[in-house]
C-alpha cells in the first residue's frame, strides 16, 4: 500500500470511534505493529458462520473472511475449526463494523509463491500434474500454480524423439501425457511475473548420478534399444532402467549413414561403456569386436586393383565398400581422366567397380582408392599383350624373361 493512503487509513481510525483498537495503537505511538493491506497477519479462529469465519488478530482486532475471500488460492473453501491458527491476507483495516478484512484467497497465494521459491533454492523434486501441451513443451500445475515444463527439459523416457522431426507427431506424444504425474524440480520461480518453469530432467539426472556411481568405463552392459535418431542409438539398460547413447560413429568400425540400418528399436544389444559425465553415459557397439583395420594388411596393399561397391556418392567422391568390415574413399580426382564436377558422372550408388588402392592408413581408419587408375591399368596390359603378340620368337623370350620394374 503506498505511503500516503496507509497515512490516510491511520487519519481516517483517528476520526473514528475512541474506542477502535487502531487508534488505541496510534496514540500510544505502536505503529510498527499496525497492519498494512497487503500484509500477511496471524490469528486464531473464534467463529465460524455459513460464509464468514472470523479470526482474533494477535488480541488486539478482529478480523473477518467472508464471500469469495472464504476461499484459499484454489476452488476449495479453508476447512478450518474453532481454535485453528490462520494466516490471511489484509484487504482492508476496517470495514463498516470495526472488523479488519481479510482473505484466505490472496494468502493462500502468497504461500504458494513462497513455497516455491524455498523448492527451488532447496532443490526438492515436487508433484507436477500435466494439463496440457504444446509443440514447446507441457502446461502443468504443481499444488494450485500453473507452470511450465520445456520439451527440452523431459526425461529420456517422455523425450519425445519421432524420426525426421515431425512437429506433428511431437505434438500427439506430448499431449499423450495430459492427466500424469511427473516428477520435476523447480528451476525458475518468479511471482511478479507469475512465470513458473520446472524440469523433469534436472530431477532425474540427479538420481541418475547416484545410480551411475556404481558404473565404469570398461564395462559391458546388455539392453534395449528405446530409439534409434541420426546421430546414434539409445540403450536402456541395468535394474534402474539406466539410458546411454551409442553415438553413430561407435555403432560399428564401417562407415554408418543411418543407425536404422543397423539396429531397431526393441533390439536387445551389448555395448561398452566407453565414457561416464555426470548423468551421462556413453556406449560403444563396435568396442566389442575386434578392429578389422589392425589386420587390413593380411588382406589389401598398397597398388592393388580390388573390386569394390559403390555405397554413396558425395560432392568430394565415392565410398566404397570393398568387403563389410572394410570401406575406402575414391576422392572425385581419382574418379575420371577428364574434369568432373560431380562425383555422380562417374558411378551411382549399387555399382560394382574396379578400385585400385593408392593408400592405406590403418591406424586412422582410412582406404584411399581410384577409378582412375584401376581403369589405365587394364589397358597397359593390352598394350603389352598386343606388343608381345606381334614381336619375333627372339623378342617373345626375351620380354618374358625380363622382370617388370
Amino acid at each position: 500500500m503506498p505511503e500516503e493512503k496507509q497515512a490516510k487509513a491511520k487519519a481516517d481510525v483517528l476520526a473514528e470511534d475512541s474506542d477502535s483498537p487502531f487508534k488505541k495503537l496510534i496514540n500510544e505511538g505502536n505503529y510498527a505493529e499496525i497492519p498494512k493491506v497487503g500484509d500477511i497477519v496471524k490469528g486464531k479462529v473464534i467463529d465460524i458462520e455459513r460464509s464468514e469465519i472470523r479470526v482474533d488478530i494477535e488480541g488486539f482486532t478482529t478480523g473477518i473472511v467472508r464471500g469469495k475471500e472464504f476461499f484459499d488460492a484454489g476452488s476449495e473453501p479453508a476447512d478450518l475449526k474453532i481454535g485453528d491458527e490462520v494466516e490471511a491476507t489484509v484487504i482492508e483495516l476496517e470495514n463498516e463494523n470495526g472488523e479488519m478484512e481479510l482473505s484466505f484467497r490472496f494468502a493462500g497465494h502468497q504461500r504458494a509463491w513462497d513455497e516455491l521459491s524455498a523448492l527451488k533454492n532447496g532443490s526438492l523434486p515436487v508433484k507436477a500434474v500435466i494439463t496440457d501441451a504444446n509443440k514447446g513443451g507441457l502446461m502443468v500445475k504443481v499444488g494450485k500454480v500453473p507452470g511450465f515444463l520445456p520439451v527440452s527439459q523431459l526425461t529420456p523416457e517422455h523425450y519425445p524423439r519421432v524420426p525426421g522431426g515431425d512437429k506433428n507427431k511431437i505434438l500427439e506424444r506430448l499431449r499423450s501425457y495430459i492427466g500424469q504425474d511427473f516428477s520435476v524440480k523447480v528451476i525458475d520461480v518468479n511471482e511478479s511475473e507469475e512465470k513458473l518453469i520446472v524440469s523433469e530432467k534436472a530431477n532425474w539426472e540427479e538420481k541418475q548420478k547416484e545410480v551411475i556411481a556404481g558404473y565404469k568405463a570398461g564395462e559391458t552392459v546388455e539392453g534395449k534399444v528405446t530409439a534409434v535418431t541420426d546421430f546414434g542409438v539409445f540403450v536402456e539398460f541395468g535394474q534402474d532402467k539406466l539410458e546411454g547413447l551409442v553415438h553413430i560413429s561407435e555403432l560399428a568400425w564401417q562407415r554408418i549413414d543411418d543407425p536404422n540400418d543397423l539396429v531397431k528399436v526393441g533390439d536387445v544389444i551389448k555395448a561398452e561403456i566407453i565414457n561416464v559425465e555426470g548423468s551421462k553415459i556413453f556406449l560403444s557397439m563396435k568396442k566389442l569386436k575386434d578392429d578389422p583395420w589392425k589386420s587390413i594388411g593380411d588382406k589389401y596393399q598398397v597398388g592393388q586393383t580390388v573390386k569394390g561397391k559403390v555405397l554413396k556418392v558425395n560432392p568430394f567422391g565415392l565410398f566404397v565398400e570393398l568387403d563389410p568390415d572394410i570401406h575406402g574413399l575414391a576422392h572425385i580426382s581419382e574418379l575420371s581422366d577428364k574434369q568432373i564436377s560431380d562425383a555422380g558422372e562417374a558411378a551411382k550408388p549399387g555399382d560394382v567397380l574396379d578400385f585400385k588402392i593408392l593408400s592405406l592408413e590403418p591406424a586412422n581408419h582410412r582406404l584411399g582408392l581410384s577409378l582412375r587408375a584401376a581403369k589405365e591399368r587394364p589397358a597397359e596390359e593390352k598394350r603389352e599383350k598386343r606388343e608381345l603378340k606381334l614381336a619375333s620368337p627372339e623378342e617373345r623370350e626375351l620380354k618374358l624373361a625380363t622382370p617388370e620394374k
